[in-house]
């Protein structure tokens, strides 16, 4: 088994493999870590925003997630208890790409994912990161095989974390079961077969102590997804005890907002209700870091908005092209030097355009959580309903962070700077 590589990307998500699409592409030696076997379900919305489709094409998994997403999403709604404002959806300047489309995590991320083993990376799936050594020019990681038990180290210049926000790094993971409070947000999400909801619909729910959304998908399938208090749900559990907690954030829902008990009137929930969290919405990127960062492992916007995917998308399109640009051709002496510099670019890029995103998503959600607040936001939406449309652009559904066919076409131009590696997946209980 190859130890040795030019880039090592921790999580197979949308920004992770996308980045080893990209760099393998560019003819980087990339080994991508999964802890997670595919296809596997996800807590997400599922929504890709138009914006990010011409991305899909460059990728090389457009036609496959344009023949099985779900229906193209047109119109916006806020629903709260028995009231209801709809608007337009802006749509995106590219002309073949207008309007963005739901595609739930277990296909996206498999598409995904085959791209990047089709393209060269060596995918290490289901191993798991037991720790992070060295620094910007000589990376070491260990690995551990999930079912096996094996252990191996992989060496690399450049590391990029992208793994999910509930799945934190070895160093983090005491950090965060210490800090718990009742206003962590919990996440909750679950699939309906049956469901009415007109094609082309993207409901945003406000209720009392969280906020939530709900998309048609692939094979006709409704995503409820929500994000609760987690002192909110106490509340609700004691109040209906021995029910599950993923029944108890349904009949909470029906109960709150029409719309939702409208839409499962009828319908029928596929597979178990999934839930995760806390949310830790804000910008994870440090000035001192010695890893790059991409997709929530860089920073995390309330999911009210729903952009989530784009970011994890856009965010690996920014760091590729910082790194390709910036790859050396000189001694190994000035890899930490050209690190940091690149660091610092792709963090000034990152900011500039995911900022502004986190904000409108900040304030959108602490308003629909608290009765005062989405009560005054439905008021005002009801006389001025294009603001869901406004609002809907200042979180970035029809902007992109790049023209992705120059990107595309750049990196694919560009001269191997060392041999491919040699494909191969690990399976458990797989010899190397």
């Amino acid at each position: 088994m190859q130890t040795r590589f030019d880039a090592l990307i921790i999580g197979a998500g949308p920004a992770g493999s996308s980045a080893a699409i990209l760099l393998a592409t560019a003819g980087w030696s990339v080994a991508l870590i999964e802890k997670q076997a595919f296809p596997r379900r996800k807590v997400c919305g599922e929504c890709v925003a138009a914006s990010n489709l011409p991305l899909l094409d460059a990728l090389g998994i457009g036609s496959d997630f344009a023949a099985q997403a779900g229906p193209e999403l047109k119109r916006v709604a806020l629903m709260r208890g028995a009231q209801s404002v709809w608007a337009d959806l802006p749509p995106a300047e590219h002309a073949r790409h207008p309007w963005g489309r739901a595609l739930g995590r277990e296909t996206l991320d498999t598409l995904l994912l085959a791209r990047a083993q089709a393209v060269g990376a060596t995918v290490l799936q289901p191993w798991a990161v037991q720790a992070i050594s060295g620094a910007a020019g000589d990376h070491r990681c260990t690995v551990r095989q999930v079912a096996g038990g094996r252990l191996k180290q992989l060496q690399a210049p450049v590391a990029i974390l992208a793994h999910g926000s509930w799945e934190p790094m070895p160093e983090e993971r005491s950090v965060q079961r210490l800090a718990r409070s009742g206003s962590d947000l919990l996440a909750f999400k679950a699939n309906f077969s049956g469901a009415e909801l007109a094609a082309g619909l993207l409901p945003v729910l406000a209720f009392e102590g969280g906020y939530g959304g709900m998309v048609l998908a692939d094979g006709d399938l409704l995503t409820l997804a929500c994000c609760i208090r987690a002192d909110r749900l106490d509340a609700l559990r004691r109040a209906a005890p021995g029910k599950a907690a993923g029944d108890v954030v349904e009949d909470m829902l029906k109960r709150q907002c029409r719309g939702v008990g409208e839409a499962l009137d009828g319908a029928m929930r596929v597979d178990s209700w999934l839930a995760s969290g806390p949310l830790r919405p804000g910008v994870r990127l440090r000035d001192d870091d010695e890893v790059f960062r991409i997709g929530n492992a860089a920073g995390e916007a309330h999911p009210i908005i729903g952009e989530g995917i784009s970011m994890a998308l856009q965010s690996s399109w920014l760091l590729s092209a910082q790194l390709v640009d910036a790859r050396p051709r000189r001694a190994a002496g000035a890899k930490a030097h050209w690190q940091r510099d690149t660091r610092q670019r792709y963090m000034a890029e990152w900011r500039h355009h995911f900022q502004p995103r986190l904000r409108v998503a900040a304030g959108l959600a602490h308003l629909a959580m608290r009765p005062a607040g989405a009560a005054a936001l439905m008021a005002t939406l009801k006389r001025f309903p294009n603001l869901l449309t406004r609002g809907a652009l200042w979180s970035g559904k029809a902007s992109s962070v790049t023209d992705a066919a120059a990107l595309g076409a750049g990196l694919q131009r560009r001269p191997p700077t060392t041999a491919m590696p040699v494909l191969h997946t690990l399976l458990p209980g797989e010899q190397p």
